[in-house]
């Protein structure tokens, strides 16, 4: 019942991000609007930008949903990566694509952490 859910869960937000991208991609084609105002057409240039931004990070999130509906199919999901104990059920309804458990994440970003001050 829950690897239905979590699954269930996943694909209603894959389907979500979906429909916002072909909102968007509509709206930008919509506003392909050539502004006389030098100040207005940089506007219209970042926001662009920033939209475009957005949505290659949620492009980019689409496929840890599939790889996450992939681990439910070959029964992974759940389970940390790192350690392979189970991941807690809190986690995973905070963060349904999560690979590893809390502790071995914040140990991942430590390292990171370390790595990035060096």
């Amino acid at each position: 019942r829950q690897k239905e859910y979590f699954r269930r869960k996943l694909i209603d937000w894959k389907e979500e991000i979906l429909r916002e991208s072909k909102t968007t991609l509509q709206q930008l084609q919509e506003e392909n609007v050539n502004h006389p105002d030098l100040a207005d057409r940089a506007s219209s240039e970042t926001d662009r930008a920033i939209e475009l931004r957005a949505r290659d990070r949620q492009r980019k999130l689409i496929s840890k949903i599939d790889a996450a509906i992939q681990r439910i199919d070959d029964n992974t999901y759940g389970y940390c990566e790192e350690t392979g104990e189970p991941i807690s059920l809190k986690r995973l309804e905070a963060r349904p694509i999560a690979t590893l458990s809390v502790e071995a994440q914040e140990r991942h970003e430590k390292r990171e952490k370390v790595y990035r001050d060096e």
